[in-house]
């Protein structure tokens, strides 16, 4: 394979898949019996430098998988991403519910998860929101800012540096594009298109319709997804035990090892709710999301889609 060249992977089409080569952007010619739906923006290959066929696809380190209701195979959203930036407004897009479920598909994939707060200087009080967030998981890091700001790269610089591949994912109008053309600066050749937001819910128009790659001033790249307003977990054992670890912790005391955390007695879960130590809703989503995990769960996954048999060794 030393005639080959590394690329990777920036855009895929239904019929065509494009990539960023040692020389440029180039489209690729899949292999025979190859679909483009084997391939994720973000993914590393090998292909003929002069014929551009594409030989194959290197390991992925990470890769997010999200699956929506009503489809079969999971969408692949990203690959290789070391840093997933989860973008919020603080206004009503801001849902707790559904920026735990980006919480456990980072966990998952592998990623290090980051809450973007964006809008904030249209907040009364964007602490607030700032201070919801970081309470959704230990060492969470959540980060406010205005996506406009000439500020934005020097306080997203820790994870966007040389190397590094960063992943945004959130509902349509939070400023996921605007973001990417401020990082991307003048190295990006066509600015991502963005829109506005609906007055009376906070949702935008979905002006980002596929997935793509971009490099970012500083060295590093970012993958640009569309906007999400569903999110199923599946298959995210661990991500949900990373996620609910308040809950992940306190499991091993009750009195059942099997114990639900909802009737049995001796169940620390619910001691930890009567003393006030622990959210009853946040118990109540741990639920539907755990329940909705094993739903398609066959077995226990750990980052990085490794497979481990027992729970004891997540820990």
């Amino acid at each position: 394979e030393a005639g080959l060249a590394p690329h990777r992977i920036a855009t895929v089409h239904r019929a065509r898949v494009t990539a960023i080569s040692p020389t440029g952007p180039v489209e690729l010619i899949l292999p025979v019996h190859s679909q483009t739906g084997d391939f994720a923006v973000g993914d590393w290959v090998l292909a003929d430098p002069q014929t551009h066929l594409l030989h194959r696809r290197l390991l992925r380190k990470t890769v997010l998988a999200r699956r929506t209701e009503g489809s079969k195979p999971p969408q692949l959203a990203g690959a290789n991403a070391d840093t997933l930036f989860i973008v919020t407004s603080c206004n009503a897009d801001f849902n707790p519910a559904r920026l735990e479920r980006y919480l456990a598909l980072a966990n998952e994939a592998g990623t290090t998860p980051v809450i973007l707060l964006t809008k904030a200087d249209t907040a009364a009080d964007a602490r607030t929101y700032e201070q919801q967030a970081i309470a959704l998981q230990r060492g969470l890091a959540v980060v406010t800012l205005n996506s406009r700001s000439r500020d934005v790269a020097t306080a997203l610089a820790p994870w966007c540096g040389a190397g590094q591949t960063v992943a945004l994912v959130g509902s349509s109008g939070v400023g996921k594009s605007t973001l990417v053309n401020t990082l991307a600066g003048a190295a990006q050749e066509r600015a991502q298109q963005t829109g506005g937001i609906r007055d009376h819910d906070a949702k935008g128009r979905h002006t980002t319709t596929s997935r793509s790659l971009h490099a970012i001033a500083g060295g590093g790249w970012v993958i640009d997804t569309p906007g999400m307003r569903t999110l199923r977990v599946s298959d995210a054992a661990f991500g949900l035990e990373t996620l609910f670890a308040e809950i992940t912790e306190l499991a091993p005391l009750c009195r059942f090892s099997d114990c639900t955390h909802a009737h049995e007695p001796g169940c620390a879960v619910q001691r930890a709710v009567a003393a006030g130590a622990l959210d009853p809703e946040r118990l109540t989503r741990w639920r539907k999301l755990v329940e909705e995990s094993s739903n398609t769960t066959s077995g226990r996954s750990g980052p990085r889609g490794s497979a481990t048999a027992g729970r004891s060794k997540k820990r």
